[in-house]
């Protein structure tokens, strides 16, 4: 890492008065930064809870006052770790890691150790403001929210629902995940998204089409069990500190043998067996050269394939183009040591396959993460403990914002956005269908065959081209009009690419709301003098509710203090809104309101009412805090309860837990294990492709978990499936009754009374013979009353049937995972033989691939720039850059070059260096030469903001709320460029140049 300065004052202190200025009018050494930032942190806390005032207090009285332990989860990573904060007359005034957390153990990173800071931060933002003539202005609540509201209800009258974007977070609970999503169907549009789509998408799109669910499959503490390591494009050591505990430990008592895969010598690598350095952008290269030797002696499971898998034929034909001499070609990886690294996996099973950002962000970056899948099925490494993929994800609920849908393509539990979902939906929220149909808009004749284009059934525009909303032409745009009201929720912009566009299309809208604990790089980008409102969010310390960990464990954070300043919880921001704009009363007709904000519990009973999908109907708020009071009774390595009131659960009930809570499953640790009865857990893959495609069988061949009646594969259940199963019978009358009702059955009068009820028979007993066709359409993703579900598991069998995994995606651009070079590549001589995508319109904006990858840019720019984490800040930076005890740690913005490049280009260690992007965006950064990377490869961290192309912009954002570091954003230079499934960003294959300053 840099030197960080011992002595002397600090490069990055603000312009205007702070706190850390405050305590050396001359030179602040480390001691005395540390020193004087805790009697900051501890004054600050003590003064906004007392409500103005501090007395000193005495040694008796410290020595006799009431400390409470209260238990949260950290905001930062996914690992989920536990938090003690200790609290004093409501003043969080010291904090513990949770040593009983099945998670963290008593481990902490830096960014978990300090994070009470994150609450008491002097930096926040304390009340409402906007912008008004180049000025900051305080404002009340009251002004703020009828302000806004009265200017979004303009817009939507003259351009309608969908030009305002309300762009969610990773950072909600949850309670408010859901409650956000469930607001913007009341408003009326499907423009709303999340970090998700920025880190992770592909993830989700490549793991749900290859095997059904898009998640983790095991977790952080089943990497014990694994025999060998196998992590490609993510860099745990710094982005997840704790996970690689859990790495290290089957490492040191398995002799597992860890593999890791990245264009960049890491922090990670260096506790690797095997490092393989690869060029940024040829991963599906890199994985095909190693199933290249599997197929080629044999090493794949044959059986396993058999079975579970689908379409293994068409894999090895592309397989068999991938001969060492042309993968070292592609990657520049030597053929010899990939035979190693592929013997090494067949030697050693079972074992995980662990991925992040750096396989995600890519234009094929879908394909990347199916061939990271493909090799697992090819080793038999699925559904057994310690195999799986073990996908980190990167917020501390980006899993559960988006199992809760803060996406544009679905509602909560990915139900999509066809007819069928919002009737389920608005079923759940007892809403009138009709009514919320005509919330969205309809575009006349625009859809296909001339027919209406329903909006309410149209993905949105991702987060990821939001920008394109705002400056594209109308005419071009599949929506209405363009974005004329930009929300950022929980949103840091710097952590996405084309800034200099970004700058643009923040000054183009009419309206630009920032809602957040901090003011973000929102609040300085742009050059606006009017139409900004910051709004403060409290953080998730001053709330309750649940969070989902990235092995799809919840869990219940408690709140440690009452919101600080005048700062509001998301979920009351949202009930605001809500009140605002006069559907509040429909929006919360099963939500009680706690004055003013939305009770949590009732919000949580709520989503569990209708998240079948998933299995999110299991986990009540009393079942999750059994949990969360009752950690130290579930095992360290299989996360069972052993004994204790929640005997026999695994910890969080990662889902699928299915059934509704009285059911009482325990949750699923391991999803696709067939070796254990579904009713604990198990289950084999989902069957959500049908049944056969071109006349192949699609189901599993003869396998299914222990104790299924039907000991084969088989489709999804519906109510058809039972009743020709003879199983229907075990159906309660209050689960057939739902049943019927969602199918609106009608059962024929009874002689005697005219009208029968729902559920009811004739008075002979009999049901009449066309009603099977009436309700055997209903399955167990739309039956509420979860009958369908527990009739299934009562005979051993999965709700979502047993399928064969996909190794072929027949609807994707790419069935079979290709690789495509970059848009922006250096090269040339590939471009030919790999091309991209030829350009194309989806999510309502034209994308660009040929147009873009037929320019050569690479004579003036010739270096790869990659990016990615540093340890010490997380996500776009605000919050950690302006927590002190983490801006001490690293004060500047660098770019890590190779010592030949270096050479070659004149520049010196710690020297300024411009860093240009081919799209013209360039950043101003600090030099790090160093062989962490290869020659002709850069890398810069993602999480700086506050300087814009060499200008500091301390002094644009509002007095007191500037974080202590600013720099340089590595997305100002970053381009163009998006996955042809999901539109994730590509971040990690760019090209850029390099000067001295």
């Amino acid at each position: 890492m840099l030197r960080r300065k011992t002595s002397g004052t600090t490069t990055r202190l603000p312009q205007r008065t702070s706190i850390l200025s405050q305590v050396s009018e001359t030179t602040v050494d480390r001691r005395a930064f540390l020193r004087g930032s805790g009697l900051a942190i501890g004054g600050l806390a003590a003064i906004a809870a007392t409500g103005g005032t501090v007395t000193r207090a005495s040694a008796q009285s410290a020595a006799t006052a009431a400390v409470k332990n209260v238990k949260s989860v950290c905001t930062h990573c996914s690992v989920g770790c536990t938090v003690i904060a200790e609290v004093q007359n409501g003043v969080w005034t010291g904090q513990e890691p949770g040593w009983d957390s099945p998670f963290n153990l008593g481990a902490h990173c830096a960014k978990g150790a300090s994070v009470r800071e994150h609450a008491h931060g002097e930096r926040r933002l304390k009340y409402p403001m906007k912008k008004e003539g180049g000025v900051w202005k305080k404002i009340s609540w009251e002004d703020a929210i009828n302000e806004i509201g009265d200017q979004m209800l303009k817009i939507r009258d003259t351009s309608g629902p969908d030009s305002v974007y309300w762009l969610g977070s990773a950072k909600h609970s949850n309670e408010q995940a859901y409650l956000f999503r469930k607001f913007a169907a009341y408003w009326g549009t499907n423009n709303v998204d999340h970090q998700a789509r920025i880190c992770h998408s592909t993830t989700v799109a490549g793991v749900a089409n290859t095997w059904g669910y898009g998640a983790m499959t095991n977790s952080y503490n089943d990497i014990h069990n694994s025999k060998a390591i196998f992590i490609i494009g993510g860099n745990p050591a710094e982005a997840h500190p704790v996970s690689l505990l859990h790495v290290l430990k089957a490492k040191e008592e398995n002799n597992a043998p860890l593999i890791v895969c990245d264009p960049r010598f890491t922090r990670t690598a260096a506790h690797a067996d095997e490092y393989v350095r690869f060029r940024p952008g040829s991963d599906v290269a890199l994985v095909w050269g190693i199933l290249w030797h599997i197929f080629e002696n044999g090493w794949e499971d044959k059986e396993f394939i058999r079975t579970r898998v689908w379409g293994m034929d068409q894999i090895r034909e592309e397989v068999k183009k991938w001969t060492p001499e042309e993968v070292e070609r592609v990657t520049g990886a030597p053929g010899s040591q990939l035979k190693r690294v592929a013997m090494t996996l067949a030697n050693n099973r079972p074992g995980t396959v662990i991925w992040c950002m750096g396989g995600t962000q890519h234009t094929n970056g879908n394909n990347n993460t199916r061939a990271y899948c493909i090799l697992q099925l090819a080793l038999g490494n699925m559904g057994t403990a310690g195999g799986g993929t073990n996908i980190f994800r990167g917020h501390d609920n980006v899993q559960g914002a988006t199992d809760l849908g803060v996406l544009a393509d679905t509602l909560p539990g990915y139900y999509g956005l066809a007819a069928g979902s919002w009737a389920h939906w608005a079923r759940v929220w007892e809403e009138d269908l009709d009514w919320l149909k005509g919330r969205f808009s309809v575009m006349a004749g625009a859809g296909k065959d001339g027919k209406d284009r329903l909006m309410m059934e149209e993905t949105g525009i991702p987060v990821s081209r939001w920008i394109d909303g705002v400056l594209e032409a109308r005419e071009n745009l599949d929506q209405p009009d363009n974005t004329k009201a930009m929300v950022l929720w929980g949103h840091a912009p710097n952590s996405q690419t084309r800034m200099k566009e970004m700058k643009t299309a923040m000054e183009k809208l009419d309206l630009l709301v920032v809602v957040d604990p901090y003011p973000t790089v929102s609040a300085v980008l742009h050059d606006r003098t009017d139409g900004v409102y910051l709004l403060p969010a409290s953080t998730q310390f001053e709330t309750r509710g649940s969070v989902t960990a990235s092995n799809r464990s919840l869990q219940w954070r408690d709140k440690i203090v009452e919101p600080l300043f005048e700062s509001k919880p998301d979920h009351t921001i949202i009930a605001m809104f809500a009140k605002k704009f006069g559907f509040d009363d429909r929006m919360f007709r099963n939500i009680k309101m706690d004055g003013d904000e939305p009770n949590v519990e009732d919000i949580t009973r709520e989503f569990n009412r209708g998240m079948w999908t998933i299995g999110y109907t299991g986990q009540s708020p009393e079942r999750l805090k059994l949990h969360m009071e009752n950690q130290h009774t579930f095992d360290r390595t299989t996360l069972r309860a052993v004994g204790g009131p929640a005997d026999g659960d695994f910890y969080g009930m990662p889902w699928p837990c299915w059934g509704t809570p009285e059911m009482n499953h325990p949750g699923s640790a391991n999803l696709y294990d067939m070796s254990i009865p579904v009713a604990q857990g198990g289950m084999g893959f989902r069957a959500r492709y049908g049944v056969e495609y071109k006349g192949d069988n699609l189901l599993a061949e003869g396998v299914y978990p222990v104790g299924s009646e039907i000991q084969d594969g088989y489709p999804e259940f519906t109510m058809q499936m039972l009743i020709d199963l003879g199983w229907d019978g075990d159906l309660t009358d209050e689960e057939r009754a739902s049943i019927e009702k969602v199918a609106g059955y009608q059962a024929p009068q009874n002689a005697g009374d005219g009208k029968a009820e729902v559920g009811e028979t004739s008075q002979t007993g009999e049901r009449p013979s066309d009603y099977a066709k009436q309700v055997g359409g209903i399955n167990w993703k739309t039956d509420l009353s979860g009958g369908i579900q527990r009739v299934a598991i009562k005979h051993g069998c999965a709700p979502y049937g047993n399928a064969k995994a996909r190794a072929v995606v027949w609807t994707f651009p790419d069935p079979v995972p290709l690789h495509r070079e970059p848009l922006y590549t250096n090269r040339r001589d590939l471009v030919a033989d790999y091309p991209t995508y030829a350009d194309k319109k989806f999510w309502r904006v034209p994308t660009l691939y040929k147009t873009i990858q037929d320019k050569d840019f690479s004579n003036d720019y010739p270096i790869i720039l990659t990016s990615g984490r540093l340890v010490e800040y997380e996500g776009g930076g605000d919050e950690t850059r302006s927590n002190p005890w983490l801006a001490e740690l690293q004060q500047d913005m660098f770019i890590e070059i190779n010592p030949r490049d270096a050479n070659n280009l004149g520049v010196r260690d710690r020297s300024q260096v411009w860093v240009e992007g081919p799209e013209g965006g360039k950043v101003k950064v600090m030099a790090m030469v160093t062989e962490r990377v290869a020659s002709g490869v850069a890398f810069m961290p993602f999480h700086f903001g506050g300087h814009f192309e060499g200008v500091d912009q301390r002094s644009k954002y509002p007095e007191g709320a500037d974080p202590i570091v600013l720099g340089e954003s590595t997305n100002t230079a970053q381009t163009y460029g998006y996955d042809s499934v999901t539109q994730m960003q590509e971040t990690k294959a760019t090209l850029c140049k390099i000067w001295a300053a």
